[in-house]
């Protein structure tokens, strides 16, 4: 990170808060524990197709940090749903969308780049014959995923491209997407 020294840093920039991001990332290097997060979620079934997930607390180094979120999940009509909700592939996208959107806001306050727009748009497609059981030889799910990033402000074409590197190289969610998660499962039949 080409990180502003102090002198030059204002307060904040894109309404992040340069020097506490900056204080966490010397935490961090000085202590790796520090940088140890724990996220949790637990979903419930509503019926039909839909679920209901709540978030209550993650852990940062160590020390629970409690959080009041739900997250409601639906299917279309068409898909057996009541179309209440956005569907879990929405979210993955929206999950995935919003992960790399925080990079882009801390990377350019860091670097002191003011941003006037960020826009992420992500698509894919699905063959419902996987998710349907209806051929072994189609995945369930998607093969690709396809994003355009429309990002504008007070840098340099080459700035900004400095800026997408680094989202692409430390974004939790691209990592996520991009590389096979290891899924431990376990069933508790009640």
């Amino acid at each position: 990170m080409n990180a502003m020294t102090d002198i030059e840093r204002p307060a904040t920039v894109n309404g992040i808060n340069v020097g506490a991001v900056l204080n966490l990332v010397e935490d961090v290097a000085g202590d790796k524990a520090k940088g140890m997060t724990t996220w949790r979620v637990t979903t419930r079934w509503q019926g039909q197709t839909c679920s209901s997930t709540k978030v209550e607390r993650y852990a940062l180094g160590g020390r629970a940090i409690d959080r009041d979120f739900t997250i409601d999940i639906d299917e279309p009509l068409e898909l057996g749903g009541a179309n209440r909700f956005a569907n879990p592939q929405e979210y993955l996208m929206a999950a995935l969308n919003g992960c790399m959107t925080v990079g882009y806001a801390a990377q350019c306050a860091l670097r002191g780049i003011r941003l006037d727009h960020l826009e992420i748009v992500t698509e894919g497609d699905i063959d419902l014959r996987g998710f349907l059981g209806l051929s072994e030889e189609v995945v369930p799910g998607y093969k690709q995923l396809s994003y355009t990033v429309r990002i504008g402000g007070d840098a340099t074409e080459a700035e900004f491209a400095e800026v997408h590197a680094a989202v692409i190289a430390t974004s939790p969610n691209f990592y996520n997407i991009a590389n096979a998660v290891k899924l431990n499962p376990t069933l508790v039949v009640e």
